[in-house]
């Protein structure tokens, strides 16, 4: 337990997460839902992790969840926020989103504004 305990102090400490809770406070469930599941990962004995269908070594996976940020996450609880179809696993989508987080936010953002700047110039 001293092992989970410590791992859910850094990642907190990582996150920001009681910045998190101001920004979001209706969100709480759901940034200690990520919280836990970083955990999860990070105290794994398993060899490899899945991750969007794939194998990864869980040393991959963890070394990943401890290098994520505030920005990070409020970028996964943005996005998933607005996912519109049914998600049968929440679990491994939410890995997968969370692992993914660092390669896929810079898109994310840019395909925003990008979409934004084509609505003003539209006049919508």
């Amino acid at each position: 337990m001293d092992e989970m305990d410590g791992y859910r102090e850094l990642i907190k400490e990582n996150i920001d997460y009681d910045l998190l809770l101001t920004e979001h406070p209706y969100d709480e469930e759901t940034l200690e839902g990520y919280v836990e599941l970083m955990v999860e990962v990070c105290c794994s004995r398993r060899d490899f992790i899945r991750i969007a269908g794939e194998e990864m070594p869980t040393g991959v996976v963890k070394s990943r969840f401890l290098k994520l940020g505030h920005e990070h996450i409020a970028y996964v609880l943005d996005s998933l926020s607005q996912n519109t179809t049914l998600v049968k696993n929440i679990k491994a989508y939410t890995l997968a989103a969370l692992y993914n987080a660092p390669t896929t936010i810079s898109q994310y953002y840019a395909s925003l504004v990008s979409h934004d700047l084509a609505q003003d110039a539209a006049g919508i």
